[in-house]
Formats: structure tokens, sequence, C-alpha cells
């Protein structure tokens, strides 16, 4: 198959032609790996390749079924939490890059029994603890757009790669943003399903104290929601759990509205940051778009305190990243250095000795406070609408910090326990500049989405995000699926690497 017949299609539609036997698994894995060979020595999307295990999965895969929908359709995995037995899995990490995984992670573990075939990992920050995708261990990956610029991360290199034709859809992960911002920045559909929705573990309940769930980017919508209709799942080892959806996620998003809609939106950053101009402009036609579709729509600050809840979601990578460390350090026989991670990394681990049990519990009982501020927003509006991120994607070593800024950091164990605090909200000052409002929903809870629903004066995508109460994903993509078929949505109409 050539790529230009390829690129026309989604997962959805590469599996019909499966089923209807006009292409073989075999030939979809091909004309993929021969796209990633010509675009990611420029992208650094894809750190890692199994190109004959690949193959031989293909040429053994019957055609897509009810029970394996998408058998055949090419996949790439986020080199964090998506472990697939035998492969390694660093987590971005030079302290990891040597580690192998014992097992299919559950998330896998389901995909692989739809029939999807791995073609290997995406690049990902270090433990998935930046907007952006530069880790020391495989360097920095480019946005298809315009390579001067950052995909986003934590799941940019898996952006990367479906904003550039290698498969339609991959495997990402969010814990403050990481599907949603890659999506904003790279003209994609980014939706983080309810926490408790998709697997985790095996070996874990939760991921980031339930803040970072598993699922993936897509082109299109239709793509989002057949996934969610096969991953979607109830474990009984897992600490947080959602009722499994009763319907058809990807028939049910085609169905009309019931009655209008009540929503609600604002463009105020929630930590008093800046919004540029794009920013506000994306949201307004969407809000704009939805009122002539006769839905009922009203300007509404958020009702949580946006900056408490940042300090809280600090406290909650402090204490996960040093509760890692322990871990590893027994695994290693050995003391990690700080020349072994990168300087956030080490500024958390080192901070989070410092948070108490107290402490950390408290953190987390806010975040019920704000998950019962949303629940109250959610019981008058049906959807929340915000910016996905403020500004457009920054350069590539825009907000990697300079030497001369990681210097004074270091220090950072001589510290009060306040003033820890507050290097790390100094530290993530910029980045998070611009990307605020996604974090919310992580700490919530809630369902999310990017849209790509507006392209910057520079030629880039921005994204506008949608939140909604827990469980109601169908209404999120069933809003999605209508702005998919407006003049608002972009999609890859631009996109350099995609003609």
């Amino acid at each position: 198959m050539k790529f230009e017949q390829y690129v026309q299609y989604d997962a959805v539609g590469l599996a019909e032609l499966l089923r209807k036997r006009e292409v073989t698994a075999a030939e979809l894995m091909e004309t993929a790996y021969a796209r990633m060979d010509e675009v990611n020595p420029v992208l650094n999307a894809v750190v890692r390749q199994r190109r004959e295990a690949a193959r031989q999965e293909a040429a053994g895969m019957p055609v897509p079924t009810d029970d394996r929908p998408f058998a055949g359709v090419p996949y790439l995995l986020k080199d964090i939490s998506q472990a697939l037995a035998g492969e390694p899995l660093t987590s971005g990490s030079v302290l990891l890059q040597d580690h192998i995984a014992r097992r299919d992670s559950n998330y896998v573990a389901r995909l692989r029994a739809g029939g999807l075939i791995p073609l290997g990992h995406t690049n990902t920050p270090e433990f998935g603890l930046k907007n952006i995708t530069e880790p020391t261990l495989y360097g920095p990956s480019r946005n298809p757009w315009n390579t001067d610029y950052s995909p986003g991360g934590s799941s940019g290199g898996a952006a990367a790669a479906i904003a550039s034709g290698i498969v339609p859809i991959a495997g990402a992960s969010d814990g403050g943003g990481s599907i949603r911002i890659p999506a904003s920045f790279t003209g994609l559909f980014g939706l983080k399903p309810t926490r408790g929705r998709t697997p985790v573990g095996p070996g874990v309940g939760r991921q980031w104290q339930g803040a970072s769930i598993d699922f993936a980017l897509s082109r299109t919508v239709r793509d989002s929601a057949a996934l969610l209709d096969l991953l979607q799942v109830l474990q009984p080892e897992a600490a947080f759990q959602t009722p499994l959806y009763p319907g058809v996620y990807a028939q049910d998003m085609l169905a009309p509205h019931s009655r209008p809609l009540r929503i609600a939106f604002t463009t105020a950053s929630p930590v008093g940051t800046p919004v540029s101009e794009d920013a506000v402009q994306a949201v307004m036609k969407t809000a704009r778009w939805l009122e002539d579709q006769g839905h009922e729509v009203e300007e509404k600050l958020s009702p949580v305190n946006g900056v408490r809840l940042m300090e809280n979601y600090y406290t909650m990578n402090a204490g996960e990243v040093s509760a890692m460390f322990i871990s590893l350090e027994r695994m290693l026989s050995r003391a990690i250095r700080p020349d072994e991670v990168d300087i956030i990394t080490w500024v958390f681990a080192e901070a989070g000795k410092n948070v108490s049990a107290a402490e950390f519990v408290h953190s987390l009982n806010e975040w019920d406070v704000a998950a019962a501020q949303m629940a109250e927003l959610s019981a008058r509006y049906d959807l929340y609408i915000t910016p996905a991120a403020a500004f457009q994607a920054p350069k590539v070593g825009e907000l990697t910090h300079k030497p001369d800024e990681i210097s004074p950091w270091m220090r950072v164990s001589e510290l009060s326990m306040n003033e820890q605090r507050q290097m790390l909200y100094d530290i993530f000052e910029r980045s998070l500049t611009y990307t605020p409002f996604t974090q919310l929903a992580n700490l919530t809870g809630q369902p999310a989405t990017s849209l790509p629903l507006h392209m910057t004066q520079d030629g880039l995508p921005l994204g506008v995000q949608m939140i909604a109460a827990k469980g109601r994903e169908d209404l999120l993509l069933q809003v999605a699926a209508q702005l998919e078929q407006s003049e608002l949505w972009i999609g890859m109409q631009g996109n350099p690497m995609m003609g």
C-alpha cells in the first residue's frame, strides 16, 4: 500500500480494509515502517522499533472481527507504563535504559487482544514529568507542523508519529495534560478518560494517585471512541473504578442531542498567567458555534483555586518521585546521583523527602474538594470549555533549563520544606504558563478532550479543551464528532508532512 493511500484512512478505516481483504496486515506494517524510516530521523518520534516481531505478528493475523476489531492495525506504544514483554521500557530515563519488561502491562494486553500490532515505543520526557519531550536519553522530538517547535509532552513522540502519518492512532497517557497538550500542539484529537475507565497495572492499582490514566491520541474522533469501547474495563484490583458505559461509544457519538446543552466557558488562566489572543479566539469561536447550534452558552470562572491546585499537584509529584527513587535504589543496590537524572526529577525526589504523611493526605483531600466543586459545576453545566493550552507550542529547547538556571537548584536538599515548594513552583512557572488548564481534570478525575479547532498566525494548531462530568465521555465524543464535521476543525489541513 502506498503512503498516499494509507494516510487517507484512520484506524477504523484500515480495519475495514482488512476485513474486506483489500489490504493485508503485512502491507500495513511495511507502509508504516517505510513512513517511519522517512520521517523519524527528523522528528525523533519513535525511539524503539520491533520490526521483525511486528512482521511476524502481521503475517499470522486474521482479519478483524467484533471481538478483535483492530486486528492487523499498526500501533505505537508510549515508552512509559505501556510495557511489552521482553522489550525495553525506559520511561525516558538513563537510569532505566537497560530495563526489560517482564510482561505486558494490562493496557497493552488489552490492545493486543483487540488485534493491534505494536510497532515500537515513542519518545517521552523522563518519567513523564514535563509538557515537552526532550529527554537526555533520546533527545528532543519535533513537531511535524514545524520542526523548530515541540510536539509537547509527555506523549510528544506519539503525537509526532500520528501527525506525520506513521500511524493513525498511538498509545499515550495523561497525568497532567500529557494527552491533551500534545494534541493541542499537533492538531490531533486527545481524550483523557474518566479516572478508572482504562486498565492499570499489573503491580499497581493506580498511577500518580489516580491523576494519570493510559489511553491514546488519534487523528479522528471515531478512532478514540472505538478504542474506548475496546479498553473500558472494571478491574477488581484497581483502586478506582467507574461503571462500564452501557452503550457503544463509536455508535452513540453520532446520535443527536436529546436537548440543548448547557455550556460554560472561560479563557482566564486558573493560575493568573497570560493567555494568548489565539487561545482566547479559539474558545470564543467555539462558544459561538455551539450557541449557533442552539445550546445555552455562558462565561463562568472556574470555582477551583488554581494556584492551590497546582501546589497540591506538585506535592503529589514530589511524593511519587521520592517513593520511586526508593524502589529504584533498591533495584540498583545503590543511591541515585543527581547527575543521573533530569534536574526536575532530582528536585521532586529531594522535595518529596520533606513531605509528611499528614501533608500528603491533606493534599489529596484538597483534590476531593476540587472534585466536589467541579461536580457542583457539572450539575449546572453539561460541558466546561477552556483553552487546551494558553499558547501555541514552544520552540524545541525553549523550556529545557539551562546550566546557569540549574546550578542553584542543586542545593534543594539544603532548603526548608516551604523553600522547596517555592522552588518547584518557580521551576515550573515558565512551562505552566503554556499549559495551565489541563491539570484540573486529572486531579478531579473527570474526562476531558482537546479538539483541533484553531490555527495560529504562525501556522501552528491550538486546541480547545472540553471537560464533562465523570463518566460522560459519551457526551464529549458526541460534541467532538459534531465539531469534526464543522468548518472549525483543522485536522491535518496545512500540515506540510501530511501533504
